[in-house]
């Protein structure tokens, strides 16, 4: 076991991955240097090599795809994560270690837009889209993370051993945020520099696509965290509709005793109905996720048995070692 590996995933990144490695060699020597090539034609995985990186190959395409086969393959007491680009400076890796290691947490977020970003970064899609899908997050999960897109993170053992990865793009830090919140998981901010990429250095992030594809999963992942909440609006929604188109309905019958608009009254009773049956359908998927995370609990238990097992391990080879080393 790794005591802090930094884990870079890349792609065509030639240009910059170099000095990226030889960063974080020099700010954490103790640390191993994992750079994952997810099909580069540009050299990357070669130029990563030679800066002194452990290179390993990632075939399925996609941001999500190379951060899944990390945290399967990789163990470590801290991990560190950053992109390939030189957009996060790994001075502040550090700090972000010593959360993880020192004070328990289980998730440092990286967090640009309290800082450069918004000077940096030219372009302004990218920045409404960064705070949209801050405030949308912090919103529907009440919670404080600052950048919720960011890509330098630092996560513990438990928290990588647990995150179910679903996405396979770069809607994975939001699928992130969100595990992290719904599990009641210890989070902090540390406020780093951002700068931008260098002349020359593309962006693979589509401002539109992609923008798409997050909001998409920010849906989804209320809907499967939030059920009571999400099929509760729903029928609020549905019952309002109901209700507006009945009450004419009635007043009209109230005077009258006639009901002229009966297919009015039909369609109001179904709707009527499927918001009661959304109401129900939240209740029972609410109970289900209930059941969910008191199964996610025992779960880190057993990754927390896991990892005294290793660390345990790790000591008694250590330990051996200096033995042997006294002997000599």
């Amino acid at each position: 076991m790794d005591k802090i590996a930094v884990l870079i995933p890349c792609y065509n990144e030639c240009q910059t991955i170099a000095k990226v490695v030889a960063d974080f060699k020099r700010t954490l020597p103790e640390a191993v240097i994992y750079v994952y090539d997810n099909n580069s034609s540009d050299g990357t995985g070669d130029a990563a090599r030679q800066a002194g990186a452990v290179v390993r190959q990632e075939y399925q395409q996609g941001k999500g795809s190379v951060i899944r086969r990390m945290f399967r393959e990789i163990d470590a007491q801290c991990y560190i994560m950053a992109d390939g680009d030189d957009t996060y400076p790994a001075e502040h890796a550090p700090e972000m270690v010593r959360q993880v290691l020192e004070r328990k947490v289980d998730m440092v977020v990286g967090d640009r837009l309290s800082s450069t970003y918004f000077e940096e970064n030219k372009r302004p899609f990218h920045n409404f889209g960064n705070s949209m899908v801050r405030r949308s997050i912090n919103l529907l999960f009440q919670s404080s993370i600052k950048d919720i897109m960011t890509g330098y993170r630092a996560f513990s053992y438990q928290f990588v051993k647990s995150f179910p990865v679903l996405s396979k793009g770069f809607e994975i830090e939001t699928e992130m945020s969100i595990h992290a919140i719904d599990k009641h998981m210890q989070i902090s901010n540390v406020v780093i520099d951002y700068r931008d990429r260098p002349a020359g250095s593309q962006s693979k992030l589509n401002t539109v696509s992609d923008g798409i594809k997050v909001l998409r999963t920010i849906g989804r992942l209320f809907r499967v965290y939030k059920p009571f909440l999400f099929f509760g609006m729903m029928a609020l929604i549905l019952m309002l509709l109901s209700g507006g188109f009945f009450l004419p309905v009635l007043l009209h019958y109230v005077r009258t005793g006639l009901v002229p608009n009966q297919p009015t009254l039909i369609v109001c009773g179904f709707t009527a109905i499927a918001a009661i049956q959304a109401f129900f359908s939240g209740l029972i998927l609410e109970t289900i996720n209930q059941k969910n995370r008191q199964d996610f609990e025992m779960q880190l238990i057993c990754i927390q048995e896991r990892w005294n097992t290793l660390v345990g391990a790790e000591k008694e080879e250590t330990g051996e070692m200096v033995k042997f080393d006294e002997k000599m």
